[in-house]
């Protein structure tokens, strides 16, 4: 197994910065993400890792070795592709055994080699078949073989799953998360899915414009977002942000919001450790953080403050409901339970959980930090 650090990585093609001081670390055995939208800077980051791309400036390391300047081939690592990249006139069982053949590996060692990685990614059925006869979820299983056969330090995933239909996407992210705790090799996964990345990744790096914007482990990185992008980018639906003031009621620090019949303070479950010279936030409130109000709610999360609110537009989902609400002039999306959910039209009493707020500062857009207890 093996370690990899990347500091202070820049790439620029002519004029134009992709990347822009990189600094991520994996440990030994670790799966890192790096997610974030088109053009960000992912997969050229992934490919500069697997020596596909050359280092503008900064330094990569896998273990204790320096590795800005050795060839691919020289790193000991394994890559899986989005377009899965078999050759169309091979057998999966020779797809796999390729890189081991052109390397001069004994008949045998491949044979043994093939039946382990067969057995572990249950592919010995379709070792005898060519890409053309098999699925887009069994091609990648045989790309995934042909990578576990070399037994690298390091494996690196680029956006495997977008070729994938929705269910066979969730069905393969199960199985890539299993191979990944039966094997234990340190693993970086690119994807612009934001639901890979947190329910595969130990930790995740999210990208923007050629930044890591927070790099966290995967419930931090939702609950406790470093700014408002990756506050908007994680989540679906995403991230409700109300312009608030900040003000004290009772003796309490409040966010201040227009809410209807004119404005609702709704007090801070965390105080901030600092407060903006002009008072303003950007008040962050998940969808799954809105409830219809009632006592009992009250009673279960005290936490939870009333607002008067309508529905506008409704979608059921099966397991929950999306609605979109109408807030003081604002626009924000609530998910409820089916059961619990308000009609389109309805005017209700909706319960926000202060407990889970964000407050961010709307100059910066970047988060603004709890004070001491």
């Amino acid at each position: 197994m093996a370690t990899l650090a990347i500091r202070d990585l820049y790439k620029r093609f002519g004029p134009v910065e992709v990347l822009k001081g990189i600094d991520i670390e994996a440990r030994d055995g670790e799966f890192i993400a790096l997610v974030g939208p088109s053009g960000c800077g992912k997969s050229t980051l992934l490919a500069m890792i697997a020596g596909l791309e050359t280092v503008t400036s900064g330094q990569i390391w896998i273990d204790d070795r320096l590795v800005n300047s050795v060839a691919p081939k020289d790193r000991d690592i394994a890559m899986v592709f989005q377009s899965y990249a078999l050759y169309p006139t091979m057998t999966a069982r020779q797809n796999i055994t390729f890189g081991m053949e052109s390397r001069g590996v004994p008949r045998a060692e491949r044979d043994q080699a093939v039946r382990k990685v067969a057995q572990l990614l249950q592919i010995e059925a379709l070792l005898n078949r060519k890409p053309g006869q098999l699925s887009g979820g069994q091609r990648q299983r045989v790309a995934m073989g042909r990578a576990l056969v070399r037994n690298p330090k390091l494996f690196l995933f680029d956006e495997p799953l977008s070729n994938l239909d929705a269910k066979l996407r969730v069905d393969m992210r199960t199985e890539i998360k299993k191979l990944h705790q039966r094997v234990g090799k340190t693993t970086v996964y690119v994807t612009h899915d934001q639901v890979e990345a947190m329910t595969l990744a130990s930790r995740i790096a999210v990208m923007h414009h050629g930044s890591v914007q927070q790099f966290d482990v995967p419930q931090r990185v939702y609950s406790r977002p470093a700014n408002m992008f990756v506050a908007g980018f994680m989540g679906s639906p995403t991230m409700n942000f109300l312009p608030a003031t900040l003000g004290v009621r009772d003796g309490d620090a409040c966010a201040e919001i227009a809410a209807d019949g004119g404005t609702a303070s709704l007090p801070l479950a965390r105080r901030p450790a600092r407060v903006p010279d002009s008072g303003k936030v950007v008040l962050g409130v998940r969808p799954e953080h809105l409830y219809r109000y009632d006592q009992d709610l009250k009673a279960r999360k005290p936490t939870v403050v009333p607002v008067t609110a309508s529905a506008e537009l409704v979608e059921p989902t099966g397991a929950e409901t999306i609605v979109a609400l109408r807030m003081g002039g604002h626009d924000i999306v609530g998910r409820f339970d089916p059961d619990a959910a308000p009609q389109p039209g309805e005017t209700l009493t909706l319960g926000i959980d202060m407990a889970h707020a964000c407050l961010f500062d709307p100059d910066t857009q970047l988060l603004i930090a709890d004070g001491a207890a």
